[in-house]
């Protein structure tokens, strides 16, 4: 099949397809549809999808996928480091991969460093912790590593996953690494869409889908992973559910303020991904916004040029 045939399009157009869109916005189901009619694979970017056995909470749906093949998804176990110079190591040798096999890469989901540094471009080195340097962090406030962390980088284009100690001292340790010149990024073509919803329709599909996990196994899934060896401090770290539900676990919370925290929480979480999304708009990012609430498949289509019969 040729690359042509594969995606309905000549080889001077797009070599990615992207699928972007808050929580619960259908993303998955969208990037699975055009997979199928484009000759396509998916690619996750899913900061937390990542790690196997962490799959109700982080909502990978594989039955969703009906055969189409993905990549990026269970590659680590819970507690191994993954970050953003692991996904996009990854992410380039599936590209490559796919693209050689004259198929379609289709780049799915939320996580917005993941998208950006695809969509931007910016290609980042294995840089290795510096006890020496971390010593002198180690007394500066949140405040004070932000302010060392910009002037490291005045081009810094990321605040909300810098919220926590830990990750912005890496993040300065990072900013400051000084090694080999970094690799040239391949050429990539991208294009963008993104599924948006009226801000209350968003909120009913969030808290419908947070009670059907709730009942489908959540709660086990984090017991399970506990049993299995995941801290406590661990499952704090991935955030969300998975913090919620150690901390229900560990009895800090009663079943109906688990629901209502963690219901506000997503909630919350979705307003910063829709934020999020404005900010790459505005740093250049072509994104085409597709209507949720309506036919989101036939609107992909006539963007793409495909017919939709």
């Amino acid at each position: 099949m040729t690359r042509e045939s594969a995606h309905g399009m000549n080889d001077n157009s797009h070599n990615l397809l992207v699928i972007l869109g808050a929580t619960a916005s259908g993303k998955t189901r969208l990037g699975v549809e055009l997979a199928e009619r484009l000759g396509g694979e998916i690619i996750s970017a899913d900061s937390r999808q990542v790690y196997r056995g962490m799959d109700i909470g982080t909502g990978k749906d594989l039955h969703e996928y009906r055969g189409v093949p993905y990549h990026l998804i269970d590659v680590t176990s819970p507690g191994e480091e993954f970050n953003l110079f692991e996904f996009q190591r990854l992410f380039l040798a599936a590209f490559e991969e796919i693209s050689g096999r004259d198929r379609l890469p289709v780049l799915v989901g939320g996580s917005g460093m993941y998208l950006d540094c695809v969509l931007r471009g910016y290609r980042l080195q294995q840089v290795p912790e510096n006890p020496e340097l971390r010593g002198e962090l180690a007394p500066l406030s949140l405040d004070q590593l932000t302010d060392r962390l910009r002037q490291a980088n005045p081009k810094l284009h990321n605040s909300t996953d810098l919220t926590e100690r830990a990750r912005l001292v890496r993040a300065v340790e990072i900013a400051e690494f000084r090694g080999e010149p970094i690799e040239p990024w391949p050429e990539i073509a991208p294009l963008t869409l993104g599924i948006r919803w009226e801000r209350a329709r968003l909120r009913e599909r969030i808290s419908k889908r947070l009670k059907e996990r709730l009942a489908g196994g959540m709660i086990e899934e984090v017991e399970r992973l506990h049993a299995q060896g995941t801290s406590w401090r661990q499952l704090e770290f991935y955030g969300l559910e998975y913090r919620y539900l150690s901390r229900f676990l560990q009895g800090e919370m009663t079943a109906n303020d688990l629901y209502q925290k963690l219901n506000s929480a997503i909630h919350d979480f979705a307003k910063k991904q829709e934020n999020w999304f404005k900010r790459m708009e505005s740093h250049g990012t072509k994104i085409h916004w597709l209507d949720g609430a309506g036919d989101p498949l036939a609107e992909a289509l006539a963007v793409l040029g495909e017919k939709t019969s």
